[in-house]
This record gives C-alpha cells, sequence and structure tokens, in this order.
C-alpha cells in the first residue's frame, strides 16, 4: 500500500470524485424538480437535463436507471403489515406484481462493474383497483439533506475543477457517510442479493386512521456472498442481468418487506439520516420474483415506477424527495415515449 504521508490528500480528493460520479449517475432516481418552486430554480427539464452525460441521453431510454431488465411475480402478504396500514397489499393474499431490476445509469449498455448503485422498481396490484408503486436503491442512506443540495452536487460533480467538488462536500457534511458507503461497502454477484431500501418516508394510516411514520427495505433471503468491484467485473459487462435470468429459471426468487417504523424523534424529511436500529420493525411479507424477462419488450418497458402512485392507507410525507422524483419520473416518461422509434424493439414486436 503507498504511504499515507505521501498519498492522503491526492486519495482524499480523488475519492471525493469518485463518489461524486457515483452520485451524479446513481442516485438520479431521487432527482428534484418541482413546479412549486419560484422561477428560475428547479424544473423538470433543467433538471433531467442535468442527468444527460456529456454525449446527451440514450434516445428512447429512461433518462437515468436506464439499464434494467423486467421480473413478474406475487406480493405475498402474511397480514402483519395491517398493523401500521389499511392497505389491501397488507392483507394476507398474493398480490401480482410487475417489476424492473436495473443499475444506476444513463447508459443502457453500460458495464455492471461501472455502476455503484443498484435499484428495483416494483408495482403491486390489489383487486379493488389500487396500484402501488415504488422505486427503492441499495444504498443505506442518501448522499445529501435537500433536493436543492442534489442539484447542486450534480453541477459540482460536472466540474474539471477539483475546487468545486471540494467546496460542495465542506457545505454538506452529510454527504460523507454516503461517500464512505459507497467506497467500502462490498458488491455482490446478483440481484438476488441485493437489500433495496426506500430511503424516503411515507406515512401509513392503519384500520383506526392512526399515523405511523414508516420507510421499507427488500430483505434478500438468497445467501448473500460479498465480493470487489474487480471481481465482479471479471463475470463480464452484463453479469446481473445473466445471473438473475438463470437464478429465476430454476426457482423463485424471494425478498422479505420490512416496515420500520419511526419514532416521534426521528426524521422524516431527511433521507441522509438512518433511524436507529431498534425501531420497530415489522414482517410484512414477500416479494416472490418468478419470471425475468428482457425489457425490450417486456411488461416493465413502459411503467413509470412513480413513487407517489399510492394506494388507500399510505400517503406522502414531509420528505420532499417522493413528489420531485415523481416530476423528474414524469418528464423522464414523457421524452422516452416521445422517442420510441430509437428504442431497439426486438425482431417482430407489435410494440411502437
Amino acid at each position: 500500500m503507498p504511504d499515507p504521508s505521501q498519498s492522503q490528500p491526492h486519495s482524499a480528493l480523488g475519492s471525493l470524485f469518485i463518489i461524486a460520479a457515483v452520485v451524479a449517475i446513481g442516485a438520479g432516481a431521487f432527482a428534484y424538480t418541482a413546479g412549486w418552486l419560484s422561477p428560475g430554480r428547479l424544473t423538470p427539464t433543467k433538471l433531467v437535463g442535468a442527468l444527460a452525460p456529456p454525449d446527451g441521453p440514450a434516445l428512447g431510454h429512461r433518462r437515468n436507471h436506464a439499464k434494467g431488465i423486467c421480473f413478474t411475480g406475487m406480493f405475498e402478504a402474511n397480514g402483519n403489515g395491517t398493523a401500521l396500514s389499511r392497505a389491501t397489499a397488507f392483507v394476507a393474499g398474493q398480490y401480482p406484481v410487475v417489476g424492473r431490476f436495473n443499475l444506476g445509469t444513463p447508459d443502457p449498455n453500460a458495464t455492471d462493474a461501472t455502476v455503484r448503485v443498484r435499484g428495483i422498481g416494483v408495482q403491486i396490484s390489489t383487486p379493488d383497483g389500487e396500484t402501488w408503486r415504488m422505486a427503492m436503491i441499495d444504498p443505506p442512506i442518501f448522499p445529501v439533506a435537500t433536493p436543492q443540495a442534489f442539484y447542486e452536487l450534480l453541477e459540482a460533480s460536472k466540474s474539471k475543477d477539483p475546487e468545486v467538488i471540494k467546496t460542495f462536500a465542506a457545505a454538506h457534511p452529510e454527504f460523507a457517510a454516503f461517500g464512505k458507503w459507497a467506497t467500502t461497502a462490498p458488491w455482490t454477484a446478483s440481484y438476488a442479493e441485493v437489500a433495496f431500501n426506500s430511503l424516503n418516508a411515507f406515512i401509513f394510516m392503519d384500520g383506526t386512521g392512526a399515523e405511523h411514520a414508516v420507510r421499507w427495505s427488500l430483505m434478500p433471503q438468497a445467501q448473500v456472498t460479498p465480493i470487489s468491484g474487480t471481481d465482479l467485473e471479471k463475470l463480464g459487462p452484463n453479469h446481473l442481468e445473466d445471473d438473475i435470468m438463470d437464478r429465476v429459471s430454476k426457482g423463485p426468487q424471494s425478498w422479505t418487506m420490512v416496515l420500520t417504523e419511526a419514532a416521534p424523534s426521528d426524521p422524516t424529511s431527511d433521507p441522509t439520516k438512518a433511524w436507529p436500529s431498534e425501531r420497530r420493525t415489522v414482517q410484512a411479507g414477500t416479494l416472490v420474483v418468478q419470471k425475468i424477462e428482457a425489457e425490450a419488450d417486456g411488461p416493465c418497458r413502459d411503467i413509470n415506477f412513480d413513487p407517489t402512485i399510492l394506494p388507500d392507507g399510505i400517503k406522502v410525507s414531509d420528505d420532499p424527495f417522493p413528489a420531485a422524483r415523481s416530476a423528474a419520473y414524469a418528464k423522464s416518461y414523457d421524452l422516452r415515449t416521445s422517442e420510441a422509434s430509437y428504442y431497439p424493439r426486438t425482431a417482430g414486436s407489435t410494440k411502437p
């Protein structure tokens, strides 16, 4: 290893650039836009534009998390979730799911090992016509505390001046925790081994009308085997999709949905702050992935996994990011559907 006394300043600066790159391409799922802000600040067009790589977006694709693969399956609710929410999806039973595993990158052809953030989009449908959509990622915390700070981070990460990102990091000390995760957390070689987190808080209303602030995670039931980024690279550019297709062809893959209820003192508007581990948790059921399909003509291709599409019994909290993400997703959806002719459908496809 290099002598720390000689390499520390350079390494620290290098780490900031690495972390900024991770955020710029990976955390855009939590991008900010809001029409209710004053003119001249952030808009859907401005923010989605900031997510584009230097050579422009991949036309016809999602503006971020562009590389992905569809799945279908079931959410098997065990009934425990009804203690926190009256949503039908928590009543004991099985409910159809359409979803998408994805990588946090605007490049649909990115090599797996070059993308630090992984995501999952899930849509649960219930017989009463309700729909619950969610978009989750694997970091345990978000890099910055406010939507405005996120936009500033995107802009800072583009600068070639090393002082710009250093100044940003100094002004946003909460960024350090995400940076530690991005540079030290182990990788896995399978989507089946990833824990996905909502990060944002939502308000669950139970059958009595009582409200509970909740975040949730999907915890893998597959055995988790940590590997290095270097070892992942050796497995090939599209290993994650190949692996999940192979695993599911041999048997369903499952994740336990764990609901975490906040205490009155826990922040609900700041996704950079994790809640204490001793908070009440409820295992509400199991996401079971039964079939994998290529995105080109798959059932997830045209779904906008807007996190504000919620069933009765769940609503947004004072966390500003869900509404912000909703606006960004809508803009991305409008753009990619208007560019449908650029999207590489499979031969013989009947879809536009």
